[in-house]
């Protein structure tokens, strides 16, 4: 039985240009599932492998100095590299979210409105004193 993961792959197609952290969350539980992966997704092993992706992601950074934005000294391998990892990162936060019972997007959301409450708009935007 071909599931959703294998189907896309194997038809070449690229997925939709815009992906909800539903899509995302439902692929990987059907990815690790048809796997038999779940025994081994514990939240305290899916953050250790997010913290080895995210020690993954610094090394790319590590000697670069000030990255202007943008990438635009970069070549195309280097940012399918950072892509990569940051896909990585992104996939393992997804699955610990949904293996903790937790709402990722609507965290994010709540977190947003929170932020602008505690660090509201200045009048002179360029002062930091908000922020000390």
């Amino acid at each position: 039985m071909e599931n959703s993961y294998e189907r896309s792959r194997t038809t070449n197609t690229k997925p939709p240009k815009d992906v909800s952290l539903e899509e995302l969350r439902d692929r990987l539980a059907e990815f690790a599932e048809v796997r038999g992966w779940d025994q081994y997704h514990s939240p305290r092993n899916l953050l250790l492998a997010l913290v080895g992706e995210v020690g993954e992601l610094s090394e790319i950074f590590q000697w670069k100095g000030e990255v202007a934005r943008g990438l635009p000294n970069w070549t195309s391998d280097d940012k399918e590299h950072l892509e990569e990892e940051l896909s990585d990162v992104l996939l393992y936060l997804v699955r610990l979210a949904d293996v903790c019972g937790l709402d990722l997007g609507q965290a994010a959301l709540t977190k947003i409105v929170k932020n602008a409450r505690k660090y509201p708009i200045a009048k002179n935007k360029t002062a930091n004193s908000n922020y000390n």
